[in-house]
């Protein structure tokens, strides 16, 4: 079995970013109508996550090899919810390593991270990524919302 370490990413240098990048685009292999545009896409949306939520920027490796990431915001204001809650802005594991346990190790990470700062976690998930969802689900969220090919899933500390 192989060890998996998930740790809060330190900084992102254009290394990083570009196996960040490549992680992201394996990890949405099948489902690319959820991935964006491509590299491009995927470069300005992983820095505005960096710059959106660094405290919650946790990364899964293998090795020294960055093999899956999330995203956790706990300052995110819901027009949905009507308050800040705790949001997961990424979620994604390159497809090589998807199955082996590692996003429930990473989902784990963010949650205890999100806990401590909201009851209310939410996210949006693509509505034929039945894996996420099925993921998802095993961890309290309910979809509670759909808005064109996005699911809107909630997790609620009280419907623990």
């Amino acid at each position: 079995m192989v060890e998996v370490k998930i740790e809060k990413l330190k900084n992102l240098d254009e290394k990083t970013l570009r196996e960040l990048i490549d992680v992201y685009m394996s990890g949405y292999k099948g489902l690319e109508e959820y991935g964006g545009e491509g590299e491009d896409y995927a470069r300005e949306y992983i820095q505005w996550c960096w710059r959106r939520a660094q405290d919650g920027f946790f990364v899964a490796k293998v090795g020294d090899k960055i093999v899956g990431f999330i995203v956790c915001d706990c300052d995110w204001y819901s027009r949905f919810e009507g308050k800040i809650v705790g949001a997961i802005h990424e979620f994604v594991i390159a497809k090589e390593w998807q199955g082996k346990g590692i996003g429930k190790k990473l989902l784990m990470t963010c949650l205890d991270f999100l806990e401590k700062c909201s009851d209310t976690i939410e996210l949006w998930v693509g509505e034929k990524n039945f894996g996420a969802m099925k993921l998802y689900e095993k961890f309290g969220f309910v979809p509670v919302g759909k808005k064109g090919i996005w699911v809107r899933m909630v997790r609620r500390r009280q419907n623990l």
